[in-house]
């Protein structure tokens, strides 16, 4: 039995947890102090005390043939383990971390499971508590005398493991769990048999009471520990600094000992090392608020602080308690400052609550050769992290902001999304970029991932795209994949890009993902020269993908569903705007042609054929009289005799099809219309005026009221005179007027028989 130990379970990010133990250690001065961490990283430790790192920061531990496997592990300034790192480097004594090599951990496929907390659940009910978190912070972290606080969480801890004793695994194999509290107990063997005194040993409360078990005699447990760690997996890893923030610290973040309240939690820390009273606690927390209500432009004054506090005590004098919470202060601040909305206090759970709070890595801490160079490129074009969201403007012709857009377009095509790009309307072509700036703390996670295709971001950027073009099998990924990479300005990176989508067309003959290949592709062609790159191969694959869908297109069409139909259609309208894009006399005879030959193909649906027929002639490839020979073809009455008008209605249909706004502006296509309609015997018109009702319905209503103003001004139409019918009684009008007045609640009709 030893009496060299000294066991301190913490919640990870608890600040009275923190405070009690930094009181602690002063009154203990250990000559040996181990840390609940990876126990590979204790050469990263010294950098916690550096001048330059300032928390909250995150130790990454990657492991480097799976980048996409990482253990993270955030240190807030109110966290236990930081400040007692801090105390262990201050004072110059042995600090180490204790737990299991993340070399295993990562090598391993289980995921670890945290332990239960029904007990605490239950026990947080019985205080009258609505889950454990309110409980534990009015116990613990906000509790003003903490002397044999350690000794309490030790018993409860006890208990707890005790109510809820964890079932071995199904397999017989030894849970993780079991695994890292036997390392641990075997680190504590090493230093007590190194003549260590005092050794003092900070862990999460949960595994407090199985460390304890070395102050008991007992020889088995060593051989069971042995046993345990018998035969341990490992994999090569490797770790680093990276700066983190309150919102990824957050439990609603998805980190698994994440709080709910770091900025809370950060108050309560700096203010209990300033001052005993929880009263004056609270006014400075709402005095904080009101400041950012001010800041946004709402009414807190003095007098609302003051009445808020208030509030805040009485309700927790309500419930029982010594004094009041975040929720008590959380409820008040509702009421008195928020005018009881819940809009602002969504705000301060945001700013102050969470907390939006950004820690920083000295230059030369620990990285890896990509983080190495994004530092330094970061450094060079004054592009800096920050967790709020920052527009950014870039004009390509200066270098300066074209080197930044190399860089977050590479980031992108990296899965590291730094900058979202913002595609502003009618800025196709031009200098200007719109960038939204955002450093999200997982980032660091990302980039470390990234360094498996190359030490530089350049490097990482060509790597990982020739992996992605190489594993690509449709056209229409490698065509966007080309276009991002343009953007991102890797010339060596085009041609295999390009290499793979020529075999992919070689070896496929889907016209329809060549169609939808070919847009982005022209864009490029269209609107890249920004980037003063050689087009010319691009150029050739483009004409390649042209010819082939022109060959191919007619065999496509024939024979179509209606849902097919709208698929080869909406394909048919991208690559003539393609076409016109390009503007090469050569692909606009061909595409034309193409068209041409749809209309002729008496197995065409009619939404086909009649966008085609529509196509050319906004191209002027068919004239008037040609058109309206389609017009009558394929909507005469005697074609459809016998069948179903609904291929005349899809006709008509891809004819009208577009904006609206076009058959009041273009003279051609309005007169082509009219002649057509006025050509119609009354049998004909009554047989497709639906048609032409059904089509007219899609368009937009202030389309149609201008389409009828139109009409009702392109000819003349009867006189009000001639709209009366010459047998009208006018005497049995009259006497219907009175039960008109009624239903129609008009205040008067004319009795002449004609409305004002």
């Amino acid at each position: 039995m030893t009496t060299n130990l000294s066991i301190f379970g913490i919640r990870h990010h608890g600040p009275g947890s923190a405070r009690a133990l930094v009181t602690e250690l002063e009154t203990l001065q250990p000559d040996c102090l181990l840390v609940e961490g990876p126990s590979d990283a204790d050469s990263l430790i010294p950098w916690l005390d550096h001048e330059l790192l300032a928390p909250p920061v995150a130790l990454i531990m990657v492991r480097t043939d799976a980048p996409n496997r990482a253990g993270i592990f955030p240190f807030a300034r109110f966290s236990p383990e930081y400040q007692a790192i801090r105390y262990g480097l201050r004072t110059g004594i042995e600090t180490a971390f204790m737990d299991l090599p993340q070399a295993t951990i990562l090598a391993r496929e289980e995921k670890f499971v945290p332990p239960d907390a029904d007990a605490l659940q239950e026990l947080a009910r019985l205080a009258g508590f609505e889950s454990v978190e309110p409980w534990w912070n009015m116990m613990v972290e906000q509790r003003q005398n903490r002397q044999g606080i350690f000794a309490a969480v030790q018993e409860l801890m006890l208990a707890a493991r005790e109510a809820s004793a964890e079932s071995p695994p199904p397999d017989g194999s030894p849970g993780l769990n079991d695994q890292r509290e036997a390392f641990m107990r075997t680190r504590i063997r090493r230093a007590l048999a190194q003549g260590r005194q005092r050794i003092a040993v900070v862990c999460g409360a949960y595994h407090g009471p199985a460390l304890a078990l070395l102050n008991q005699a007992n020889p088995a447990l060593e051989a069971a520990d042995a046993a345990l760690l018998a035969d341990l997996p490992a994999a090569d890893v490797e770790g680093a600094w990276a700066p983190w923030t309150y919102g990824r610290l957050a439990l609603s973040s998805g980190y698994g000992s994440g709080i709910q309240s770091p900025g809370w939690y950060d108050h309560l820390w700096e203010q209990s090392g300033r001052t005993a009273d929880p009263g004056e606690s609270s006014i400075i927390w709402l005095s904080r608020i009101a400041a950012l209500l001010r800041s946004e432009g709402m009414d807190a004054s003095s007098a609302h602080v003051i009445e808020a506090a208030r509030l805040a005590d009485s309700l927790a004098a309500l419930r029982g308690l010594p004094l009041a919470g975040l929720p008590e202060l959380n409820e008040a601040t509702r009421a008195v400052l928020c005018f009881g909305r819940d809009e602002p206090l969504d705000l301060i759970r945001r700013k102050l609550i969470v907390g939006e709070r950004m820690g920083a890595v000295p230059p030369d801490a620990p990285m890896t050769p990509l983080q190495r160079d994004l530092y330094r490129l970061q450094q060079e074009l004054s592009l800096y992290p920050e967790p709020e969201q920052t527009p950014l403007q870039l004009d390509l012709r200066e270098e300066r902001d074209q080197a930044r857009s190399r860089l977050l377009h590479r980031l992108n095509l990296l899965n590291i999304p730094w900058g979202r790009h913002i595609q502003m309307r009618n800025q196709m072509g031009t200098f200007r970029e719109n960038w939204q700036l955002q450093w999200q703390p997982d980032l660091a996670v990302r980039v470390m991932e990234a360094g498996l295709w190359g030490n530089s971001v350049a490097d990482a950027a060509v790597g990982y795209v020739a992996h992605r073009s190489r594993e690509a099998t449709h056209l229409d990924d490698l065509t966007k994949l080309l276009d991002a990479v343009m953007l991102a300005d890797l010339p060596e990176s085009v041609a295999d890009i390009v290499g793979r989508i020529e075999e992919l067309a070689a070896q496929r003959s889907d016209i329809l993902h060549m169609m939808a290949a070919l847009p982005p592709l022209a864009r490029i062609l269209r609107y890249g020269s920004v980037r003063r790159m050689d087009h010319r191969v691009l150029r050739h694959v483009v004409d390649r993908l042209l010819t082939r869908i022109c060959l191919g297109l007619p065999g496509v069409c024939a024979s179509l569903n209606d849902e097919a139909a709208q698929e080869v259609e909406s394909h048919i309208t991208q690559v003539h705007g393609v076409v016109n894009t390009l503007q090469n006399p050569e692909h606009r005879a061909a595409w034309h042609a193409t068209l041409a030959s749809l209309l002729e193909t008496a197995t065409i649906h009619g939404l086909i054929g009649g966008r085609a027929c529509r196509l050319l002639f906004d191209a002027r490839v068919l004239d008037a009289d040609a058109a309206l020979r389609h017009l009558e073809r394929n909507l005469s009455i005697s074609r459809y005799a016998d069948a179903d008008l609904g291929q005349a209605a899809r006709w008509l249909d891809g004819f009208l099809k577009g904006d609206g706004l076009l058959l009041i502006h273009d003279q051609a296509l309005w007169a082509l219309l009219d002649q057509w309609v006025i050509t119609l015997d009354e049998e004909e018109f009554l047989t497709i005026a639906p048609l032409l009702r059904r089509t007219f319905s899609g368009f937009h209503e202030h389309v149609r009221q201008q389409l009828d103003e139109r009409i009702r001004h392109s000819r003349p139409g009867p006189s009000q005179a001639a709209l009366i019918r010459s047998d009208f009684d006018h005497a049995a009008a009259v006497q219907a007027l009175p039960f008109l007045t009624r239903i129609t609640n008009a205040s008067r009709i004319n009795t002449n028989g004609i409305t004002p």
